[in-house]
């Protein structure tokens, strides 16, 4: 049984997610003296998080209803592998997603075993599995909220986020 301040929460979420969020995900980024939208705080040092985000990826995608790694989601792991060995003592968790269709248990199991196939890819590139953590958020973090393919589309991903 669901509390009020559960419901409540669930409320809000619902809010933020369908008021608030379009089909984009990019975020806002002054521009520099060039015009050019500027590098965020830290992405300069190649040993940082921000670094890693900006410049190696830390997102792949994936097809509907498919585990399957891309050329270009290869592509990302490897260099996120090259990374992972120039930072040795870095971790990361590996986040499963799903879009909104299916069920929830679906999405998570869906989630569960995109984030594996990512953990297996980067650990036969060498990168040591005690440096990996496994998470899946199943639909329940949406990168958007709309009915169409493209939102869809971003939502089936997995991020590698450095711990």
């Amino acid at each position: 049984m669901m509390t009020i301040n559960a419901l409540l929460r669930g409320a809000a979420a619902s809010a933020v997610l369908f008021g608030m969020v379009g089909c984009t995900s990019q975020p806002d980024i002054a521009p520099d003296a060039t015009g050019k939208p500027a590098a965020p705080a830290g992405a300069s040092d190649p040993s940082s998080p921000e670094y890693f985000r900006v410049t190696v990826g830390d997102t792949i995608y994936f097809t509907t209803d498919s585990v399957d790694l891309t050329d270009s989601a290869r592509a990302v792991l490897d260099q996120q592998a090259v990374w992972l060995a120039a930072n040795p003592k870095v971790k990361v968790r590996l986040e499963g997603h799903a879009d909104e269709r299916g069920t929830r248990e679906y999405n998570i199991a869906l989630g569960a075993r995109r984030a594996q196939t990512v953990s297996t890819y980067l650990i036969s590139k060498g990168v040591d599995v005690t440096r990996i953590t496994v998470v899946s958020f199943g639909r329940e973090r949406p990168l958007t909220a709309c009915p169409r393919e493209d939102c869809w589309a971003q939502n089936r991903r997995v991020r590698t986020a450095p711990q």
